[in-house]
């Protein structure tokens, strides 16, 4: 199944520690060369982090991907003020100004919020770490549902892809019918300019005829571009068996879309017959098509 490296997912969890918590994740991610993982989670939790990236890292296999959790705790007891450190804090604030007044310069107010903000001004009650292993845990198993939810809108997302590769390919491939009709006619136009054009040599110089074959040879040999339709209805396989692969398929698709691209500039360069350049120049316009979409697989 083909995934695309575009999702998005979001849900809520209540965990029953500690009074209660509130857990809201958000998990997105976007085209990468690579997996990229950036993770937003809160620093007091321990281990956490480690354990979140070798789950994502587990189950996708490329994309800038970004997770955020933000707990929240439902049953807050209000703390109290620790003097100490209250003062400390006031205390700086008063030398800040200070310095701040010999220097000139005006410092806005500072509110009475922001100074509780502030490191050890109020005594926050530290959890347990029986209550921190229940908060892990409880996260830990919630998190594969957010993943899964996750990796569903991937697959809706590739399964769009998929469709439109798949008509490109048969795009491609109605070119490479046209294309194999643009051939024999050319075939057959050459043969007749060589004759004429042979004829007009002949009536003004001798020239060997083993000379003749041999430049014709060549000149046939120069001008044949079977061998670049069959090298393309290949890759035209290659990229349908691609499609059907359950295995992350991005990197290959886009190799074989610059494998293509190689064969169209071939086929064009050799063409010498405006019908087979201008079917050239679509499969080329097909191939670019597809390898923007191919950008966004897995």
């Amino acid at each position: 199944m083909v995934k695309s490296m575009t999702g998005f997912a979001s849900r809520e969890c209540f965990v029953e520690a500690a009074g209660g918590w509130t857990a809201a994740w958000e998990l997105r991610s976007v085209n990468a060369r690579g997996l990229d993982l950036r993770l937003r989670v809160p620093d007091w939790v321990p281990g956490l982090e480690q354990e979140l990236r070798k789950l994502l890292s587990a189950s996708l296999g490329r994309g800038s991907v970004s997770l955020s959790l933000r707990l929240t705790q439902v049953d807050v007891q209000p703390a109290s003020v620790n003097e100490t450190g209250l003062a400390a804090v006031l205390r700086q604030l008063r030398d800040v100004e200070v310095q701040a007044e010999k220097q000139g310069v005006t410092l806005a107010r500072t509110s009475a919020l922001e100074v509780l903000r502030e490191k050890g001004v109020l005594n926050i009650k530290a959890l347990s770490k029986s209550d921190l292993g229940v908060i892990v845990k409880a996260l830990l198993e919630d998190f594969p549902t957010l993943i899964s939810d996750f990796q569903k809108t991937r697959e809706q997302e590739g399964h769009a892809l998929a469709s439109i590769i798949q008509a490109q390919i048969t795009e491609l491939e109605d070119l490479l019918s046209i294309a194999a009709t643009s051939v024999k006619k050319r075939e057959n136009r050459t043969k007749d300019t060589f004759r004429e054009n042979m004829k007009r040599i002949l009536d003004v110089v001798d020239v060997d005829q083993d000379r003749i074959a041999q430049e014709l040879a060549i000149l046939s040999i120069k001008s044949d571009v079977n061998e670049e339709l069959d090298r393309l209805r290949t890759h035209c396989k290659s990229a349908r068996e691609l499609l059907s692969s359950n295995a992350p398929i991005g990197r290959k698709f886009d190799f074989l879309c610059q494998e293509f691209n190689r064969e169209a500039n071939t086929l064009c360069s050799k063409a010498g017959d405006s019908d087979l350049t201008q079917t050239g120049l679509a499969m080329k316009t097909v191939i670019d098509q597809m390898r923007e979409q191919v950008q966004n697989v897995e």
